[in-house]
């Protein structure tokens, strides 16, 4: 099965939500990573700022912020194998690397198909 685990940089919450001004991306990639989970795919997620020891005891994540610096962040590993740096990747990306064929995914994007924002007409 493949895993999936994202080294995020220092913040106080994942999803993007906190303050007064939402993230969108946050948001958005925090929606990529359920549809993922429901797709099968094993998703870890590690904050800086609440799991620091996640970042020093993976010998590799060190490694990647030693030489980087946290600019790095964050980053995107599947089965131990840095993917991504410094972004947050797209649906389709992360679709690629788990090895979801879209034809047969087993779950429906549903965030958006009854909105107002489907099909960009806001």
């Amino acid at each position: 099965m493949t895993e999936l685990t994202i080294y995020d940089p220092a913040m106080c919450c994942d999803t993007g939500v906190c303050g007064v001004d939402a993230d969108t991306v946050l948001i958005k990639f925090s929606s990529d990573i359920e549809w993922l989970r429901k797709n099968g795919v094993t998703v870890q997620r590690f904050n800086l700022a609440q799991e620091p020891l996640e970042f020093i005891s993976n010998s590799l994540i060190k490694s990647e912020i030693e030489e980087h610096g946290d600019s790095c962040l964050p980053l995107v590993v599947l089965d131990d194998k840095v993917l991504s740096r410094g972004a947050y990747p797209a649906r389709e990306q992360l679709q690629l690397w788990a090895g979801i064929d879209q034809t047969t995914s087993n779950v429906e994007d549903k965030s958006t198909a009854n909105s107002c924002c489907n099909g960009g007409s806001c």
